[in-house]
Order: structure tokens, then C-alpha cells, then sequence
């Protein structure tokens, strides 16, 4: 039997609650004081928060899995993001670890704090947002700077990746060109009126284009940013790669939706994978 809505409330208000325990947890081993109300990421399976020390504000977040999933690239990926340098992002400068022994595993880090806000606070912009053109400059400086940096982590494998596109949109593609990417570039993720990228987990290898088309598929509820969009990066999205990276994105936002997550976007990616296969 499924459980009820009210049932769901009250298994999150707990986990959130748990959540915020480990926060503080982590901002004692730190030697930091929590100093604001927690930001949940999805599914409540991380929290952050601005944190205070002698050395001044720090970023702090706690992620938690369970056990058998808490490895590989992804649990790692803030830290290893250190590597990247030359553009505006978190830096970990300390990092715990503990578990709940079998059930789950908690990580976490101590960052730099990037200042700024995000530019949404969900991963699909729902409403235009007007930023400037040194905002636009920088994204794409930004994202210069990762496509060359070099790595050995790899945001998802090739056949894996042919794989989701098949079984979300029923078509195959061809992956020939790659870089490094992000791998969860949204809008939640990029800061305003200072430009900013946040959360690290998922960057590695990626099919050239994953950002720019990840950006766009999480801005086509907002048309005039959209828009926007697209001309910042109409050399790499209107091109055959470009199109193979969009179908990817859309591969895996459609999963998203199937999953529950936006289902606003459920049209307008359909629309999308129409145009791109015709």
C-alpha cells in the first residue's frame, strides 16, 4: 500500500529534521557556527548553510546516502573540484566523514563562501531573468575554462548515456566529441548579481555541449531567456553536436519528469525532441 500524503509530510519533516542534526554535527568537528536557515537539496538528501569561524564565512553541507551508494565520482566531486581553477566557484577546504553503520553515510565539507544568490530557486527557471551582458561573458569564460580542464571522472559512460536516450526518447545518437563539464548546469546552481557556479558533484567527461544544452532545457518554461540561451551559445547548440548533447539533456530531464520532477517541462521537451529529430 503506498503511503499517504500526510505520511510523506511527516517521513520528511523527520528526515529533514535528522538533516539538520548532521548539519550540526559537522559544524562542530568544523569549529563553525551555523548562521542561517539550511537550503535542502533534492530530495532532501543534502543541506547547506552559511557557516561562521574566526577565519570569517564559510560555506557547509552535508550529503547523505545510503551506504552501498555512497562512492565514486559523485561523492567526491566538490573536493576534486579544487583542481579547477580561474573561475568563480566553492573551494573545500576541510572535510568529515561518518556512518550510520549498513544504513547510511553522511560526508561533510567545509567550503569557501561564494557570495551572491541563486538565479532560481529550483533547477527549472520559471520566470525570465534578466542579467547582464558581463553576466552572459562570464558563463561562457566559465565554462571555457572547465571544457579544457583535464580529468579522469566521467559524468556518465557512453553506452549508458545511448542507453537513456533510447529508452526515454526512442531515438539513438552517436557520441564522437567530448569535454569536460559541470554535468548539472541550472539555474539553482549559477549566483547573481555576481556570477557563481555551485555543486560539483557531478562534473567529469561529458558529450560536447552538455552545459550550454542542459542550461537550455532548464530554461524553456521561461521563453525569453531561452532565447537568451540559445544566442549565448548558438555555435555550440546549432550544430550536430549540439543536437546530440540536447537530446542527452532532454533524455535525462524527461527521466526526471517520469520521476516526478517538473512536470511542467514534460511538453515542452516533447516539443523539443520533435524538432531536433525532424
Amino acid at each position: 500500500m503506498d503511503p499517504t500524503a500526510a505520511e510523506v509530510a511527516e517521513a520528511d519533516r523527520q528526515f529533514a529534521a535528522w538533516m539538520r542534526s548532521n548539519l550540526a554535527r559537522a559544524a562542530e568537528h568544523f569549529g563553525v557556527t551555523v548562521a542561517g536557515e539550511p537550503v535542502f537539496g533534492w530530495r532532501l538528501r543534502s543541506a547547506s548553510a552559511p557557516a561562521n569561524s574566526p577565519d570569517g564565512c564559510h560555506w557547509l553541507r552535508v550529503v547523505s546516502e545510503q551506504i552501498q551508494w555512497a562512492q565514486g565520482d559523485w561523492w567526491t566531486g566538490n573536493t576534486d573540484a579544487n583542481t579547477i581553477t580561474g573561475i568563480h566557484k566553492p573551494h573545500v577546504v576541510d572535510v568529515v566523514e561518518w556512518e550510520i553503520p549498513e544504513v547510511r553515510r553522511q560526508r561533510a565539507e567545509l567550503m569557501t563562501y561564494v557570495p551572491g544568490r541563486p538565479c532560481s530557486g529550483s533547477d527549472a527557471l520559471r520566470a525570465d531573468v534578466d542579467l547582464p551582458s558581463g553576466w552572459w561573458s562570464e558563463l561562457r569564460r566559465s565554462l571555457d575554462v572547465i571544457r579544457v580542464t583535464p580529468t579522469a571522472r566521467i559524468r556518465k559512460d557512453e553506452p549508458a548515456i545511448r542507453k537513456a536516450v533510447r529508452d526515454a526518447l526512442g531515438v539513438s545518437i552517436e557520441l564522437r566529441e567530448w569535454e569536460t563539464v559541470h554535468g548539472d548546469l541550472h539555474w539553482a546552481n549559477l549566483l547573481q548579481p555576481e556570477f557563481g557556479i555551485l555543486d560539483w558533484e557531478l562534473w567529469g567527461r561529458g558529450p560536447v555541449g552538455t552545459d550550454a544544452a542542459s542550461l537550455y532545457c532548464y530554461s524553456l518554461l521561461a521563453p525569453r531567456t531561452a532565447a537568451t540561451v540559445w544566442d549565448a551559445f548558438a555555435d555550440v547548440l546549432d550544430t550536430p553536436t549540439g543536437t546530440t548533447a540536447l537530446l542527452y539533456v532532454a533524455a535525462r530531464l524527461q527521466h526526471r519528469v517520469d520521476m516526478g520532477d517538473h512536470p511542467e517541462l514534460a511538453a515542452p521537451l516533447r516539443h523539443l525532441v520533435d524538432e531536433l529529430a525532424t
